[in-house]
């Protein structure tokens, strides 16, 4: 809620260069995978998770062979309730040298671009770490479910052995696809905010609950979910730290990239500023003149095709190395 000193402070700015964001943070997972909308608010999907009959169909003269049993199994993609709300006092709002509406508009702006950044931790930290972690980006335990609830964190993970508590971070390697890895927006992917409304408000200061100002308001609902359709999606390097040996190296990474299928590679690694800088340190250089190695930008892939690698605002650095 917009307080007096929130109004002097955007009066005082100047007008043509505007709000000077100190807020805002890097969230490529959003920009990145697609997006599926859905009439409803969930759907199965039909995951085959073991083929029968692996050795060959081979046989003798006069013997048959048994026909092959695969397995499957239905996996419930669920989008979840958000409902981001701007309230101000009204007589502050007037206030605004641009008048309300513009008011209005900036602060919106900013409750949208906060959305984004809790979808950005959700995709990694999902309902599980929902409970917290105080020292950096967390999940939502009313939200979906990320990559931590649902990666396979016996077979597709890589340990770097960290063991400063509450200094770990990951990096993510995934693949985006409609059997894999994609946003998911239920009711027809509505995403709008609606109109501008006049309430009386109660004064939070108030313990009698009787004190009432009128207040702008302004809701938007949604619905957004996370697809995991395969356990081939996501590969996880974990207790990244500052600690000797345990930072991160582009052997961590080949050996993460090493958990994928034959043939396949992820479409991006994901990771944070910090393990950008140690596996940039990781690197020697072989110049001369002793210039220092580039800022990585991709990892060597498959047949010549690079490996993007996208730093994000959405994998903490004080990730507990229980998690």
């Amino acid at each position: 809620m917009a307080t007096f000193l929130d109004i002097v402070k955007a009066n005082n700015a100047d007008k043509e260069v505007g709000v000077i964001e100190e807020a805002l943070r890097l969230h490529p997972e959003i920009n990145l995978a697609d997006t599926r909308e859905i009439p409803g608010i969930h759907y199965e999907t039909l995951v085959r998770t073991a083929l029968g009959n692996t050795g060959g169909s081979f046989r003798v003269g006069n013997r048959g062979i048994t026909p092959p049993a695969h397995t499957y199994e239905n996996r419930r993609v669920e989008c979840f309730l958000a409902e981001p709300r701007f309230t101000s006092d009204k007589a502050i709002a007037d206030s605004y040298v641009d008048g309300a509406a513009a008011y209005i508009a900036m602060d919106v702006s900013g409750t949208m671009e906060g959305e984004m950044q809790a979808l950005s931790s959700q995709f990694y930290y999902g309902a599980s770490a929902g409970q917290g972690f105080s020292l950096g980006a967390v999940g939502n335990a009313l939200g979906f479910p990320g990559l931590i609830d649902a990666y396979d964190s016996v077979n597709r993970v890589i340990n770097a052995g960290g063991t400063t508590a509450n200094t770990g971070s990951s990096v993510w390697l995934v693949r985006f696809g409609p059997q894999m890895i994609r946003w998911v927006l239920g009711n027809g992917g509505r995403m709008q905010w609606g109109p501008v409304r006049i309430e009386s408000i109660l004064d939070p200061t108030d313990a009698t609950y009787q004190k009432r100002f009128d207040g702008y308001v302004q809701t938007m609902v949604y619905r957004p979910g996370l697809q995991i359709g395969s356990l081939w999606s996501a590969v996880r390097v974990k207790e990244i730290t500052a600690d000797s040996g345990c930072t991160l190296t582009d052997a961590m990474i080949y050996n993460a990239l090493s958990l994928f299928p034959a043939g396949t590679q992820p479409d991006v690694i994901l990771m944070s500023r910090r393990s950008l800088y140690q596996l940039r340190a990781s690197r020697t250089t072989y110049n001369p003149l002793g210039v220092p190695p580039p800022i990585p930008t991709h990892i060597a892939g498959l047949a010549g095709l690079n490996i993007p690698i996208q730093v994000t605002d959405g994998i903490s650095n004080n990730e507990p190395l229980t998690l």
